[in-house]
């Protein structure tokens, strides 16, 4: 008998299996955003980027969960060598890192797909496989606490959210990608040993037989739909909050940490009172809180945050604690988690990739909720209310009432949304709630009263918003808005609640910068005094083209390019009917779309006067558009004296020491310009606060260009720094330590 025999037969079976399911779960989910960290600078920071990834993981985990499914039949033992083999053979893969080559020649999506296939594919399959494999086993174990092994899950499910809050908050901050992969590849052996020891733990029961009756496919339905809409909704709120509330750094941290720990208390042993408090409360909440969805945009943003991860919370908790109620023996484990993946993966495929190109709102978000009303296993609020609905009378009654709910709905919405008229549009809403609580315990017609709902508080004019043409357009990059304000005789570009571009509508003023761009920012005291610095044939670049407010400052003579990632943006920027900047200062307006790092590194060296960085308007960061490398691509760009200026305007994040620390590493001067314009009351001028930083290589061509500004050397402040903060790279950045506190 072996050391390592003794060893496994000494240990517990329960801790020891707990340990391994634990580790292996937070290596999957410490891998993801540390591999999406070093793909950052070869593939750029578009969302598709990371739809793709996300397609790959999903698909990698179902695989990992057939994998485990198919080698569950055989003996332990042959499983164990099999698993131990695959582990050694995955390991000579290590350390985690991109690989050399991809199929660049396929376009991107394919060279993604093929660089991830090669980079983590073999090691990824292997610990995806652990939580359905490492169930498997324990429910073969000689032990009495083996009789059910599905609490696993749960330390499963806690493993994930361990590592969720582990990377930004720990990994990040503290080590370089080299070391988070090496860390990780010492995990990957540790998870190994673990695995070797779980399959020597004695065993002597044998899951499988000739007669075993396999799942019926109405079962595996019902476990894809319990599956599917949670995993769904967790990435439709992650949508909603960042598109149409607040993009505030980290917050997708939050719906994941939430939609895991649902899991882990659905699946943990005690956690059914929880789970029978989330079922009977899930149907109000989702009457009080998702009722409101279609508003979010007109309500405080913390407040609508909030009520949307508890909606989550309570409605994921629900459902994952019916999929617990209807989990098979032990003997059905891996098929039962096969379908549970199968789920997951089609949820978030619907909401990731289908959606977006289907919809041009996030109407994803409501249609999963009413999804959820038609699934959650609610009871009749009284049994006298159960037994009225079962009668002849009251079955009429329950359909006759939702299909006038409709209809109300409607009437509502003029005179709540549309004529703002509450005494008249009070009742009609009245109606429809009292239907949609009476109904409560009836999935069918709960969930036609709560569309009655939706509609009424937004939803139709929502979608009157949708039949208009161009008013709204949506993209992998996120949702615009196109609004015009009469009374204030503006038009303006929203990009979910951030503001990408005003143009006046008052005659004579519509070729004036606005909002960031306005008379006095530093953008526009550089580019004022660009002539006199570097000659009337200055070659200007600017990275975010938003609305074209800032071709409006170009003069003869000059050459100008924009560098856009997204076509749908170009196509607003030069749609007349929307924004006239373009056609009126800049018609040959050149435009370089593709993400701005990768598309300046492909401009001849030496070619701008002035470039300007105004990709981080948005609250959302692209992080790889801040790093030392990114600076330099930058810097290659730029003639010998160009000025670069660098828009880091933010609710969220601090950026200024970030800059002072990059500009302090490269040995370039810098100034910031924090101008706040006074209060403008006239019509059709919408001037906003903006804080622009400016570099040069030297400090006397610093000088030159405060001697030429109008402000001069008083309107220009030396950058503020923060102590132990150094530049950001792609190998180390974290924006922990430059977050707002407020």
């Amino acid at each position: 008998m072996t050391a390592a025999t003794v060893l496994a037969r000494r240990l517990p079976a329960r801790p020891l299996f707990t340990a391994t399911v634990l580790l292996g779960s937070f290596l999957l989910f410490l891998i993801q955003p540390m591999l999406a960290r070093m793909l950052l600078p070869r593939f750029g920071g578009a969302p598709n980027v990371w739809n793709v990834s996300m397609l790959f993981y999903q698909a990698m985990l179902l695989a990992g969960y057939l994998y485990a499914h198919a080698i569950s039949r055989f003996a332990l033992r042959t499983q164990l060598m099999l698993h131990l083999a695959l582990f050694a053979a995955a390991a000579l893969t290590l350390p985690i890192g991109v690989a050399a080559a991809g199929l660049d020649s396929m376009g991107p999506a394919v060279s993604l797909l093929s660089l991830l296939a090669l980079s983590i594919g073999p090691v990824f399959l292997l610990v995806a496989a652990q939580a359905p494999l490492m169930q498997s086993w324990f429910a073969r174990a000689d032990d009495p606490a083996a009789a059910s092994p599905y609490f696993l899950y749960a330390a499963s499910n806690a493993g994930s959210l361990l590592a969720l809050v582990v990377y930004p908050l720990l990994f990040e901050p503290n080590f370089r990608l080299g070391q988070q992969a090496a860390i990780w590849s010492a995990g990957f052996v540790l998870l190994a040993g673990l695995v070797a020891l779980c399959g020597l733990v004695p065993a002597d029961r044998t899951l499988h037989s000739a007669e075993d009756e396999a799942a019926s496919w109405r079962d595996r339905a019902i476990w894809t739909l319990l599956a599917a809409v949670p995993s769904g909704l967790l990435l439709s709120t992650t949508t909603h909050l960042t598109t149409d509330i607040m993009a505030m750094p980290l917050l997708w941290v939050i719906p994941l940490a939430l939609y895991l720990l649902t899991f882990v208390v659905a699946f943990a042993d005690g956690g059914r009172i929880f789970v029978e408090k989330a079922q009977r409360a899930a149907p109000l909440v989702l009457l009080l809180l998702g009722a409101y969805t279609f508003l979010a945009a007109g309500v405080i943003a913390f407040l609508m945050a909030l009520t949307n991860l508890v909606l989550l919370l309570v409605v994921a908790l629900a459902l994952h604690g019916e999929l617990v109620t209807r989990r098979p023996p032990a003997r059905q484990l891996t098929d039962f988690y096969i379908w549970l993946s199968v789920g997951g993966a089609l949820g978030g495929l619907f909401s990731a990739l289908v959606a977006p190109a289907l919809f041009d709102w996030v109407y994803e978000h409501p249609l999963l909720l009413i999804a959820a009303a038609l699934l959650l296993p609610a009871r009749p609020l009284s049994p006298w209310l159960g037994r009225i609905w079962q009668s002849k009378p009251g079955g009429v009654l329950l359909w006759v009432w939702p299909v006038a709910t409709l209809a109300a709905s409607w009437w509502a919405h003029q005179h709540l949304v549309v004529t703002d008229q509450p005494a008249l549009g009070a009742p009609a809403l009245a109606f429809i709630a009292a239907g949609a609580v009476l109904s409560i315990g009836r999935r069918m017609p709960f969930a036609m009263h709560f569309t009655a709902l939706l509609l009424a508080l937004g939803g139709w004019q929502t979608l009157k918003v949708s039949t208009v043409e161009a008013a709204r357009t949506r993209s992998f990059f996120g949702i615009y808005t196109v609004k015009a304000d009469s009374a204030r005789m503006i038009r303006q570009l929203e990009h979910g609640t951030t503001l990408h571009g005003v143009q006046s509508l008052v005659p004579g003023f519509e070729t004036t910068p606005q909002s960031y761009y306005s008379l006095g920012s530093g953008i526009s005291e550089a580019v004022t005094s660009l002539p006199a610095l570097s000659g009337r044939f200055a070659k200007v670049g600017f990275v975010g083209l938003g609305a074209g407010s800032l071709a409006c400052y170009a003069q003869a003579g000059q050459g100008w390019s924009a560098f856009e990632i997204d076509t749908a943006v170009v196509d607003i920027a030069r749609d007349d009917r929307l924004f006239t900047y373009l056609s009126n200062c800049a018609p040959d307006l050149r435009i370089v779309v593709g993400d701005a790092r990768l598309t300046l590194g492909k401009e001849a060296p030496d070619s701008y006067d002035l470039l300007a960085i105004d990709a981080f308007s948005s609250d959302a960061i692209p992080l790889h558009l801040m790093t030392r490398e990114a600076f330099d691509v930058y810097g290659r760009a730029l003639k010998p004296d160009g000025l670069l200026v660098v828009h880091i305007s933010n609710r969220h994040v601090d950026l200024e020491p970030v800059v002072a620390a990059i500009a302090t590493d490269m040995g370039w001067a810098a100034r910031v310009r924090d101008f706040t314009p006074r209060e403008q009351r006239l019509p059709g001028i919408n001037y906003t606060r903006s804080i622009w930083v400016l570099l040069t290589p030297t400090e006397t061509r610093m000088q030159e260009f405060l001697a030429q500004s109008p402000t001069g050397a008083s309107g220009w402040a030396v950058l503020r720094t923060k102590p132990g903060l150094t530049p950001w790279t792609d190998d180390f950045a974290s924006i922990i330590p430059v977050l707002r506190m407020q």
